[in-house]
């Protein structure tokens, strides 16, 4: 008898072991890894960039691209919109997009902008592929 209880114990204790390997297994195959990027796709279907502006600058360039945004230097005063004006310009130049494809939807009396893009380029990718680019020449 006390052998049937412990090939029953044996066997109750294996399918809890599978159980929890499954599911730990589960869970982590699920939650696909996120990459953290300051370029992203919003709810509209527009290409967001996050702006870390510098205003200013002898002239205009791409100095870092982080997590936490573009870094931007802006060949213009941070006085009366002039700034913003020029970083829609130079960012419509860098992606080879018409300025009207390229907005200012937050920040426009921050340091910390968002840009977006309406058309033209057709990945988040090639829009970070572009910028990579400016900011190693």
């Amino acid at each position: 008898m006390r052998r049937i209880y412990t090939s029953t114990y044996a066997h109750i204790m294996s399918k809890n072991k599978g159980k929890g390997k499954a599911a730990a297994t589960t869970n982590a195959t699920a939650a696909p890894a996120t990459v953290n990027t300051p370029v992203t796709l919003d709810k509209g279907g527009n290409i967001a960039i996050k702006i870390l502006a510098k205003p200013g600058a002898k002239q205009n360039g791409i100095t870092d691209i982080g997590l936490e945004g573009v870094g931007v230097q802006i060949a213009a005063p941070p006085s009366e919109g002039e700034a913003n004006a020029e970083l829609v310009k130079f960012l419509s130049k860098v992606l080879g997009l018409r300025k009207s494809d390229v907005s200012l939807d937050k920040g426009s009396r921050s340091r910390n902008k968002i840009i977006l893009i309406s058309k033209g380029v057709s990945t988040v990718e090639a829009v970070e592929q572009l910028l990579r680019k400016e900011c190693d020449s």
